[in-house]
């Protein structure tokens, strides 16, 4: 691997000027180990604004000393040699002070592996062993680990985060003052936890990332109602212990290189078995963990600042998870109300959240046949009018013909026609739909939405019973 002409030239332009200049930190992690860098950081002897002499295109709004500079469209920031003074937070520098030494500017960083500098021709400063520790795949901070540790409670996280990235363990003394400062994690804003947490997730390690917070008592801060799984045994369909069952579920997903938010909901599809489980060994039970655990999802990801968005479809697979299907069981009309329940849109998702679940029990079976066949049967009834928008009759129409004011009766009568339709898809036709919403009409709104309530509960009995012939 070379280094790109652009840093090489920006580091060239700094030492024509009469600086020092070095690429620092995780880009030459990255370097040395042959993986793409997806930032080039710099670091120079140059003060903030000789850095903005020297390259025009520039962008500099911070008091860390870091220039964001631009060589055509390559970007990368350029940050004067620094010494942190005190972590009053734990997580920031209270302030910094310039430094003419590149060697007090690496020692105040993280980790080994990170506090390594490459010049422009291709040459290693390398002061803390940071290549020693990553030939034999270590994760040691710089110098006195609790010194660091109780600069940036951050970097508990952070060593975590780089352990599961690059499958390396946690050196032996470093993984003991973590172990110590674990209760530091309560300094970090969830925010940032959060940002560590999903490059946990998103690793080709996440389990193992896992087994480490728990290992080093931080899960306990980050994400107390997954730990709660650890010990709790379930039923003859498992042989894991909760916890590992969803970190296995977890694992698979990454193997598979799934989306951030199939991991997520494999990692919390079974978060309320712990809460909901009944009886004990071959024949415990845990019903209703599907719906209390989209709660608890919920409740993990608001306190850790996810999007609504995330929360959302997240929480909506951990609740469907179970879906039940059976070929020559399910009718079309089951499978298009999950499709209106679940958005043809997250359906394949929730497949691949089932399939995690089942290679995470530990005694798998995949039912490809099963779940092919369920593919076929939303592909089949994805054509059929599964929401109101699909109606063959609108709002307007209705209240055009019934001669009514818009409210909430539309809706309602609206919602009793799809009720008909998601049950014989052969009903859509508009001199039906007219028919029928005229006797509809005789009905109060209270009546309206009694008879749409009553049909959603009907829905429901019809599950439970089949979630009883497919007890998980």
């Amino acid at each position: 691997m070379k280094l790109p002409k652009e840093v090489i030239f920006a580091i060239n332009e700094l030492k024509k000027s009469g600086f020092e200049a070095y690429a620092v930190g995780g880009c030459v992690r990255d370097f040395l180990i042959n993986k793409e860098p997806k930032d080039w950081d710099i670091a120079t002897s140059a003060l903030p604004e000789e850095i903005q002499k020297i390259f025009p295109k520039n962008f500099y709004e911070n008091k860390f000393g870091t220039v964001t500079v631009f060589v055509d469209l390559f970007q990368m920031e350029i940050t004067t040699y620094r010494v942190d003074q005190k972590y009053s937070d734990k997580r920031h520098p209270d302030s910094v002070k310039y430094t003419k030494s590149l060697k007090e500017d690496l020692k105040r960083r993280d980790f080994t592996i990170n506090a390594m500098a490459l010049g422009a021709d291709g040459k290693i400063i390398d002061l803390f062993g940071g290549q020693r520790d990553l030939k034999e795949k270590l994760i040691r901070a710089v110098g006195d680990p609790e010194e660091r540790f109780k600069e940036d409670a951050l970097r508990l996280m952070r060593a975590v985060r780089f352990a599961s990235q690059l499958d390396f363990p946690i050196e032996g003394e470093t993984e003991k003052i973590i172990r110590k400062l674990s209760g530091n994690i309560d300094y970090i804003s969830k925010e940032r936890i959060r940002d560590e947490l999903i490059k946990i997730v998103l690793s080709d390690h996440p389990k193992y990332g896992f087994d480490l917070m728990v290992k080093l008592n931080i899960l306990n801060y980050v994400m107390p109602e997954t730990l709660a799984g650890v010990g709790v045994e379930q039923n003859k369909h498992h042989i894991y212990d909760v916890y590992e069952h969803n970190t296995r579920a977890l694992q698979y997903t990454a193997d598979q290189k799934y989306s951030l938010e199939v991991r997520l909901s494999a990692l919390f599809h079974d978060v309320a078995k712990p809460q909901t489980k009944r009886g004990k060994g071959y024949n415990a039970t845990f019903y209703n963990h599907d719906i209390v655990g989209a709660k608890i999802t919920k409740k993990i990801m608001k306190r850790l600042k996810f999007s609504n968005k995330e929360i959302d479809k997240i929480s909506l697979l951990v609740k469907y998870h179970l879906f039940y299907y059976n070929v020559g069981e399910v009718t079309d009309s089951s499978v298009r109300r999950l499709v209106v329940k679940v958005g043809l849109e997250n359906i394949e998702d929730l497949i691949k959240v089932r399939f995690a679940d089942r290679i995470g029990s530990g005694t798998p079976k995949a039912e490809p046949y099963k779940l092919r066949h369920f593919r076929y049967m939303v592909n089949k009834v994805s054509k059929d009018p599964v929401s109101v928008k699909m109606l063959k009759i609108k709002g307007d129409e209705v209240i055009k013909l019934l001669n009514i004011k818009p409210g909430p009766k539309v809706g309602l009568l609206l919602n009793a026609l799809l009720s008909e339709v998601l049950d014989d898809p052969n009903r859509n036709k508009k001199e039906y739909l007219e028919k029928k919403v005229k006797k509809l009409n005789d009905f109060s709104i209270s009546e309206l939405a009694s008879m749409v309530k009553k049909s959603e509960e009907q829905i429901k009995i019809i599950e439970k019973e089949e979630k009883r012939k497919f007890k998980v």
